[in-house]
């Protein structure tokens, strides 16, 4: 599934802040758990709507924002 189809921006939802679709769960929230070192599978405990392809997603879409680049989707 591609970047975009799994974040979503929406000003009625957490203030406008990119989040997995779906939830509330913001991307940037993600970005500081795997940055302090929490395991995936410990993310998705916490927050069990999630697949790691969710995170993956964050992962690119933060890494995108920050280059301005094109998001594009990872290949396995």
């Amino acid at each position: 599934m591609p970047v975009h189809e799994r974040i979503e921006i929406d000003p009625r939802v957490c203030n406008g802040k990119a989040v997995i679709r779906g939830t509330r769960i913001p991307v940037s929230v993600l970005i500081d758990q795997v940055a302090g070192g929490e395991p995936w599978e410990e993310i998705i405990r916490g927050y069990p709507e999630l697949q790691k392809d969710d995170i993956q997603a964050a992962l690119l879409y933060a890494s995108a924002f920050l280059d301005h680049t094109e998001v594009k989707e990872a290949h396995a």
